[in-house]
């Protein structure tokens, strides 16, 4: 299974607002940091505010932050916003929808039901503050370009404020 660039985009995102949660940022910031296209970024944060994950303010002063506290924001839940088709063969489509003429004679969608449900029970456990925590979170904010901008909140794990 690979999740597509939109969810990596949508959570390399998440995690810059994470680390900048002292303030507002703009979708270039993010993008230029992650070494991502601007105009995909555009569409992805539209969806994460769509869905409250993060909030979007336009004009002077605004910008981009996170709408919850990193504690609140599972990775599963980020995943299954994200991803379009969870569908991980053609058998999950049945044989009606054009997927494969085995559908429901064959134990394969059954077994790859359950892998991915335990997959995404993994991400569940996982929220972003796990993936802001200490030993990484300095290291993560240096690659971002982020290393010494904002030393208390890198200390202080960086909750956000609504």
């Amino acid at each position: 299974m690979r999740l597509t660039l939109y969810t990596d985009y949508a959570l390399r995102t998440l995690v810059y607002l994470g680390l900048r949660s002292d303030r507002r940022v703009s979708i270039r910031d993010v993008a230029t940091a992650n070494r991502i296209s601007e105009n995909h970024l555009v569409k992805v944060v539209h969806q994460l505010g769509r869905g409250g994950f993060i909030e979007t303010t336009r004009g002077k002063g605004g910008g981009l932050r996170l709408a919850r506290a990193p504690e609140t924001i599972r990775i599963g839940d980020v995943v299954r916003f994200t991803e379009e088709d969870m569908a991980l063969v053609a058998c999950f489509q049945g044989a009606e929808g054009g997927g494969c003429v085995l559908a429901n004679a064959c134990r394969l969608q059954s077994l790859l039901g359950e892998a991915l449900g335990a997959f995404l029970a993994v991400l569940d456990r996982h929220t972003l503050a796990d993936l802001l925590a200490q030993p990484n979170r300095e290291s993560m904010a240096e690659r971002l370009g982020l290393a010494g901008a904002a030393p208390q909140e890198l200390a202080a794990g960086g909750a956000a404020t609504a």
